[in-house]
């Protein structure tokens, strides 16, 4: 295993990727990770999609295009030939804290195995339209859920940014 603290310090959200896709294997490894995040009394209330079918890419990034109100042409998945859906139970109270331990044990495993990714958001309003409530149902899931997120993974098309300046003052002790 590597560094712990150089992963969370180093890892950074990529927007531009390069069309090459990642392997199965890197994504089970990068889905397992997702799987072992902090959850709620255990209840393990999330599930991931991972989306590597071109044609059902583009749709979703048109559904989440549309729902930003971004042009016609922009795609809000950046490139990422990668798209990991994180979804909760949607009537579990503390669903949005437990998909979102899931979202970043998924970016902090992708920049583990020399992935890129980038925490997209719009995953709730796309699992609230019946067609892609459907499309879950296809899968095989049963009941309802609420869409938390979507880690795109990809190769950076470049250098990963650097590191904003951190803020000072936010931390504190009481001793």
């Amino acid at each position: 295993m590597g560094n712990a603290m150089e992963t969370l310090l180093t890892r950074r959200s990529v927007r531009k990727y390069k069309p090459d896709m990642v392997p199965r294997d890197v994504i089970e490894a990068i889905m397992e990770a997702g799987l072992y995040a902090a959850n709620g009394m255990g209840k393990q209330a999330t599930v991931i999609v991972a989306v590597t079918n071109r044609e059902v890419r583009e749709r979703l990034a048109e559904e989440n295009r549309r729902i930003g109100g971004w042009e016609a042409g922009f795609d809000p998945f950046y490139g990422a030939p990668v798209v990991l859906i994180v979804l909760a139970e949607k009537d579990w109270p503390i669903r949005v804290y437990d998909g979102s331990c899931v979202m970043e044990n998924l970016m902090l495993a992708a920049h583990a195995q020399g992935v890129s990714s980038c925490w997209v958001h719009r995953a709730k309003e796309e699992f609230e339209l019946p067609a892609w409530q459907d499309w879950l149902k296809d899968l095989g899931l049963r009941g309802e859920y609420e869409g938390i997120g979507h880690c795109i993974l990809g190769y950076a098309d470049g250098d990963a940014p650097e590191a904003a300046e951190r803020r000072p003052g936010r931390t504190f002790f009481v001793e």
